[in-house]
């Protein structure tokens, strides 16, 4: 039998793969930054080439530095950045474009368009989405029309659109696969999610030939064969990263819910059979799933920028050196002094879904230091993701009573306590805090035999740290009083 599984962890800002044995026991972890592209304000793109190199050398790099055999290497799983849209050309496997990042405000206007049209609630109804620039189906549109002759080449079979994954498989298996999983189809806004195809109507609507899109497979199948150093490796687990983070989390079952505090913070709820049409704001989602059943759903909530605001105050604003001294800064102060920041630096996802809010920073004076701001940008990322919990209680009519924490932010101690605190639950976060990669780790090993089920899975998930709230509820209520109050100032501020 074989020994490992890597997994391949495609995010925003870098390429990461991580290998696990059975007992999902981290062996080796290879981890590069790509470049960010900024051309315009709002505007954010990647270098598809770029995306598959680092993710390539990561690849290799973790084999090397393990020592293993690739012939021990059992499967590849693929967790990725979802909606990141990728157009190329089927025999060079060029890209036409730089691939349109997820965070992109750029086609709001073809977003908009649709909405006067009056598609908006037929897209909520297909697709389990609020009409936004953030999903896929609008950046397509802008490549198509954007680039001289696409759209024609495309209807001719020449032009393939893929999410990040999609691009990864094709390029891995040298061109023979064009695929993807019901869970990143889910996020291009063109998918209907109860009936598990491309909608026409919306292809239709945005001129998007069905010619140019992938299959659409389970989260748990092989897929097609990666050459590693001459050995064949299945490919056999697909999960966009949002829902490799909840299947890591080993929430199987309705009513579990986890967050994932990354370059933006991602609520995801497992709701079982039932696909709830949010009324507060928030999306209907894919979950993944087993091979053989029909996929799960989840109510999702997300949060644009997350870690990205730490980001922000360490590389455009140089308040400090590394984003780890975020905790320590914020800890010398023992609240904001009144400040709120607004991270709404392309726009507001859920529950407000305002591609025209930009960011704020109120409530400063005289007395207001840089530990201040920092805390603020911290506190930021909580009040989005209690106003995610909020709108998923409301949809559900149920509690969540705990709340599973995994991404890199999670690390921060006092942002989990202040989590806890302004939201009023417990979080738990597992001892393995790579449950992005663990869930494409775990896809991949079911469908190949790594691991027999999901109750042999559930029995490996430890918790590492326990958050319990400590605040009155009187301060929490005052300071989302002053949290709701600073977005209200925020939003509609770029002109339409």
């Amino acid at each position: 039998m074989a020994k490992y599984i890597l997994a391949l962890d495609q995010g925003t800002t870098s390429s990461r793969a991580i290998l696990f044995d059975r007992a999902q026991t981290i062996i080796g972890v290879a981890q590069r930054e790509f470049t960010q592209y900024y051309p315009q304000e709002g505007w954010v793109e990647h270098d598809p080439m770029e995306l598959y190199a680092s993710q390539f050398a990561t690849m290799m790099e973790v084999i090397a530095q393990s020592g293993i055999s690739p012939a021990d290497i059992g499967a590849l799983g693929i967790a990725n950045q979802r909606e990141t849209t990728i157009l190329w050309d089927r025999v060079t496997g060029q890209p036409i474009y730089n691939a349109i990042v997820w965070q992109c405000r750029r086609t709001a206007g073809i977003v908009d368009q649709l909405v006067a049209d009056g598609l908006s609630d037929y897209i909520r109804d297909k697709t389990g989405l609020t009409p936004d620039a953030y999903f896929s189906g609008s950046k397509i549109a802008w490549i198509l029309d954007q680039v001289a002759g696409a759209r024609e080449r495309a209807r001719r079979g020449e032009i393939l659109f893929g999410t990040v994954d999609t691009w990864l498989i094709w390029k891995l298996t040298g061109g023979k696969t064009h695929v993807t999983d019901y869970t990143n189809a889910s996020r291009t806004m063109l998918f209907d999610i109860h009936k598990l195809d491309w909608d026409d109507t919306l292809l239709e609507a945005l001129d998007i030939p069905r010619e140019m899109l992938p299959q659409v497979w389970g989260s748990s199948e092989i897929y097609g064969y990666a050459e590693v150093q001459g050995v064949s490796v299945p490919i056999a687990g697909i999960a966009g990263d949002q829902q490799a983070a909840l299947f890591g989390q080993c929430c199987f079952e309705g009513g579990q819910a986890k967050n994932t505090y990354g370059t933006g913070c991602f609520l995801l709820m497992h709701t079982g059979d039932t696909a709830y049409r949010s009324q507060n704001g928030l999306i209907t989602t894919i979950c993944a799933g087993i091979s053989g059943l029909r996929p799960p759903y989840a109510l999702e909530g997300s949060v644009f920028v997350g870690g990205a605001s730490i980001q922000w105050l360490r590389d455009e604003m140089r308040l400090f050196p590394d984003s780890p001294d975020a905790e320590y800064h914020a800890g010398k102060v023992a609240d904001t002094g009144g400040v709120y920041l607004v991270p709404a630096f392309t726009g507001l996802g859920a529950p407000r879904w305002d591609m025209y809010a930009r960011g704020l920073l109120i409530g400063i004076t005289r007395g207001t230091r840089r530990e201040h701001v920092i805390r603020a940008a911290l506190e930021s990322i909580a009040y989005q993701s209690d106003d995610l919990i909020t709108a998923m209680e409301k949809d559900t009519g149920e509690q969540i009573t705990e709340l599973k924490a995994d991404g890199g932010a999670s690390r921060n101690g006092l942002l989990m306590q202040f989590q806890a605190d302004i939201s009023n639950k417990n979080v738990r976060r597992p001892k393995i805090s790579e449950t992005t990669a663990l869930g494409a780790a775990y896809l991949a090993g079911l469908a190949t035999g790594m691991w027999s089920g999901l109750e042999e899975i559930r029995q490996l998930w430890e918790c590492d740290e326990m958050f319990t709230p400590q605040m009155d509820e009187e301060t929490r209520a005052n300071l989302r009083h002053g949290w709701h109050k600073a977005v209200g100032r925020s939003l509609d501020w770029a002109e339409r």
